[in-house]
């Protein structure tokens, strides 16, 4: 199998590659309906595995910064781990293998340190102490959510990824230790299918998270299973950093991440099945990812993602949680590289690697060309401008006509679109790029390029969450990004993900091309990370 984006991979920005993207079966059962086939039915192979994810609607404290008793948070805690284990049951029935759980979804959010104490469990280290909880329950004190934990896994007789609070005494000769003599961590645990304790992952990159301690450590944790080999793990807002998500990617034998989250989604870049989908392609690896289900807040989307396929979930007007289950391939298909045999290539892409060749603007800042009009066929006509996306100043061009070249520049990225359009619609779209350090929730330093719809006829409203489209492109976009790590990303009208046809290295540029979208094109993106500039 080829991957996109494993180290080795990462190092060919110069090669000239074009990987194009093939056809997988997975099939898809959620509780009340059958299964959706993604190919004919046959018997399930040992070349596969049944995952399942649930996005879970927690019971939330009512005041988190409220003093409480260790009965009162688990009286609370139980009530999610009832639903938990309805899921598990469900799974099972269905022939899990796995399940995971999102992050939160035991114990809330929004504690201070003090208050989210009674919430936490004591953690031994699953490296020095083997443990099966539910059948040791009385070897540690404060472990009551581990047990139940332990004992679905071994009642469902799956693999079991759950978030929970955790904590560790220090003492004051750790140099680290916080003053009240404790370390408090954002935890995944996972048991195997017997409910014994494998191992825990405490994530590193918080999201103003005042409960938590960071590790003094970064954990790079990687487990193995009976079913489909190695599974890597980590949490949430750790998926925008190279450590933990992208080190463990460098052992190429992890073709699995479990991924719990409670992330709330912002468009138009980063909804949550937006980097899960675009981080499965990006390393050509599955990606188990459960958020939590408060639509309220934005919180929703979850999936099981392959790199040319994926089930997701996204719903914010239902108040239930939702379980996916799904068949997974234990090698995921991958990517194929197809060079630059020129016998069957359309004549879009050929006009694309004839602009690549004799590219003039890669080097240059985009002109500022008035345009009287809206012409039919657009090469560099249009103005430029400026308009808040992500809270990132961004350089953008608009979109008029059938057909066209456009290009845009922001320090030293340069990205253009090459387009075809069969009709015309009533909207506005805009082709943006963004070069620099993002630097509100969170810092990080990224490269972008965007082709988005936005929210209304004013160059003013690119860059607005929107969610729905009619817009229709045959389009490449692509850009001289100085980073190899690069997520795709494709969303049509109605929160749906698409596959790109064809990605990858081209004469120093990464592109990304597309026929065909089943619905109005909401948000096309190369969402690039330079981590060394963070």
């Amino acid at each position: 199998m080829q991957t996109l984006l494993t180290s080795g991979a990462m190092s060919r920005a110069g090669r000239q590659l074009a990987l194009l993207l093939c056809s997988c079966c997975l099939a898809v059962a959620i509780p009340g309906g059958p299964a959706e086939e993604g190919c004919p039915a046959e018997p399930r192979q040992a070349a596969h595995y049944v995952a399942a994810v649930y996005e879970h609607r927690s019971f939330l404290s009512p005041d988190p910064l409220a003093l409480t008793s260790r009965k009162q948070a688990l009286e609370l805690m139980h009530r999610n781990l009832d639903i938990y284990e309805q899921q598990v049951t469900t799974a099972a029935r269905k022939g899990a293998q796995i399940i995971v759980f999102p992050e939160d979804g035991i114990h809330g959010f929004n504690f201070t340190r003090t208050s989210i104490y009674p919430f936490l469990d004591f953690m031994p280290s699953p490296h020095s102490v083997r443990w099966n909880p539910c059948l040791e329950p009385h070897r540690f004190n404060d472990t009551e959510v581990l047990q139940r934990l332990s004992c679905m896994a071994m009642k469902g007789e799956m693999f079991l990824v759950a978030n929970l609070g955790t904590k560790q005494p220090c003492h004051s000769s750790d140099p680290g230790c916080p003053s009240d003599g404790r370390y408090q961590f954002n935890t995944n645990v996972v048991f195997s299918s017997n409910g014994t304790l494998v191992d825990r992952y405490r994530k590193h990159n918080l999201y103003f998270e005042a409960a938590f301690d960071t590790p003094l450590e970064v954990d790079h944790v990687v487990f193995d299973t009976p079913f489909a080999g190695k599974f890597g793990v980590f949490t949430c807002f750790d998926i925008l950093f190279f450590d933990p998500a992208v080190r463990l990617l460098r052992d190429s034998e992890v073709k699995h991440v479990v991924y719990p989250t409670a992330w709330m989604n912002q468009l138009p870049l980063l909804a949550a099945i937006q980097i899960q989908r675009g981080f499965a392609i990006a390393f050509g690896i599955n990606l188990l990812a459960a958020n939590i289900h408060h639509p309220s807040l934005g919180m929703t989307g979850s999936g099981i993602h392959a790199p040319l396929k994926s089930f997701w979930h996204h719903n914010m007007e239902s108040p239930e949680g939702h379980l996916i289950i799904a068949e997974v391939a234990k090698n995921p298909p991958g990517l194929v590289s197809t060079g630059n045999a020129t016998g069957k290539m359309d004549p879009s892409h050929r006009k694309f690697l004839e602009l690549l060749a004799g590219d003039p603007y890669s080097e240059k800042d985009a002109q500022d060309v008035h345009c009287d009009g809206a012409p039919k066929s657009t090469t560099n006509a249009s103005p430029t401008f400026n308009s808040e996306m992500m809270y990132d100043n961004f350089t953008l061009v608009p979109v008029w006509g059938r057909e066209g070249h456009l290009h845009v520049c922001a320090n030293g990225l340069c990205c253009h679109l090459l387009y075809q359009r069969p009709t015309v619609s009533q909207e506005l779209y805009a082709l943006g790029v963004f070069d620099g350090l993002h630097t509100v929730h969170g810092t990080y330093y990224v490269q972008v390029c965007a082709l988005v719809k936005c929210g209304g006829l004013g160059f003013d409203t690119c860059g607005q969450e929107i969610t729905e489209a009619t817009g229709m492109f045959e389009f490449h976009l692509w850009g001289n990004f100085s980073t190899s790590y690069i997520f795709p990303m494709l969303l049509t009208s109605g929160m749906t993900l698409e596959t790109p046809d064809q990605l990858g290295w081209e004469s120093d540029h990464y592109f990304l091309k597309k026929r065909g979208l089943s619905s109005g094109l909401v948000t096309a993106a190369l969402y690039g990370r330079l981590y060394e500039k963070d």
